[in-house]
């Protein structure tokens, strides 16, 4: 699946444009704060979830707009031209809208017929931040090799926000009640963690797999609570506990991904800033031979910024790399030379303050 045709209308920076790329690189050069990441959000929107930047859908309404945004593409697929669209109207700024091929939809129903990874320099401290963020990246892992993984991951949120509530009110306990929102949160939340567990097998059978190259190999292990037999018991046995604590102190929110540097034995967060990034950019490349493989498809690969940390010899094996892989690969960065090395196909554009034109 490829984007052929990309139009923003009051999206972010942008009053209205229009991207024609093709197969293989997208390539966006332009000034700090020239509204190239904006055009990868954009794209990120088309996967469930709060895109790139997990912002409000509020905030990505243009500054002095009607208030609303829309974003849309027509993807080349193997049955002929599928049209996306997604947004907001002004009278619901932060209620999303998702339309295929012109037909309300779920953002969840775009799974199946797009596949997005991204990285960008924000997730340059994906090791060393909070296990939240370490999560969410796994998650988004995990969507793309199951779509079910979404609705999973809400209902359990759903469940565990309204027992957390319910635990905090000081009235008398309605145990009926917390009983069924603990039956939800088991229910899913064991789906959740079993997702997780089944996805960084994979990817560390894929990651031992591959050749030895540039970029460094890593190791991945789900650290922190565990799947338990029988997690509904544990958390009806846990409910004082969790009330005095006001949240719940068990469930897959608190498993964490750990990652180890492999050729050198040790976790991630104890390695350079360039070796996490090597880390990072091992993990996602392999990922996205594994969805090519289970998916049938190659995932649209977003890369914001990534050419500008990488020396010429690991930029150049980057590009190669990614050629290799196939698929439609967006990337941003300042300048056109960090580019020189992109093989084709290749469509390159040039962004300024609201505008996107050919380079």
């Amino acid at each position: 699946m490829t984007i052929r045709r990309l139009s923003l209308t009051d999206f972010r920076s942008y009053e209205s444009a229009l991207i024609a790329p093709g197969a293989g690189f997208v390539v966006l050069t332009g000034e700090n704060g020239a509204g190239k990441t904006n055009i990868l959000e954009a794209v990120s929107l088309f996967a469930p979830g709060r895109g790139l930047r997990r912002a409000k859908l509020s905030e990505m309404a243009r500054t002095g707009g009607p208030g609303g945004f829309s974003v849309a593409a027509v993807l080349d697929a193997p049955g002929g031209e599928v049209d996306l669209g997604t947004g907001t109207l002004p009278e619901a700024p932060d209620r999303r809208r998702v339309r295929i091929n012109g037909a309300p939809a779920s953002a969840a129903a775009l799974t199946e017929w797009l596949s997005i990874l991204w990285l960008t320099p924000a997730m340059d401290r994906l090791f060393t931040d909070a296990p939240s963020g370490r999560r969410a990246f796994l998650d988004r892992l995990v969507l793309a090799l199951e779509p079910g993984h979404a609705h999973h991951a809400s209902r359990y949120e759903a469940a565990m926000r309204a027992r957390n509530r319910l635990l905090a009110d000081e009235a008398a306990l309605d145990v009926e009640w917390c009983a069924a929102l603990e039956a939800q949160m088991a229910e899913h939340g064991s789906a959740l963690a079993a997702g997780r567990s089944r996805t960084i097998d994979a990817l560390n059978a894929q990651l031992d797999a591959q050749p030895d190259g540039p970029f460094a190999k890593a190791a991945l292990a789900l650290e922190g609570w565990q799947p338990v037999a029988d997690y509904g018991a544990a958390l009806a046995a846990g409910r004082d506990r969790d009330r005095a604590a006001g949240r719940s102190l068990t469930g897959p929110h608190r498993s964490d991904l750990a990652v180890r540097h492999l050729g050198k034995g040790q976790p991630a967060d104890r390695c350079s800033t360039g070796e996490q990034k090597a880390l990072l950019l091992g993990i996602v490349l392999a990922h996205a031979d594994l969805v090519a493989v289970r998916a049938g498809r190659r995932p649209l690969i977003l890369l914001d910024e990534v050419a500008a940390h990488l020396d010429p010899v690991r930029r150049a094996a980057l590009f190669e790399r990614l050629a290799i892989g196939g698929g439609q690969v967006w990337m941003t960065g300042t300048e056109p030379a960090l580019f020189a090395a992109v093989p084709e196909p290749a469509a390159h554009f040039q962004v300024s303050e609201g505008r996107v034109e050919p380079a």
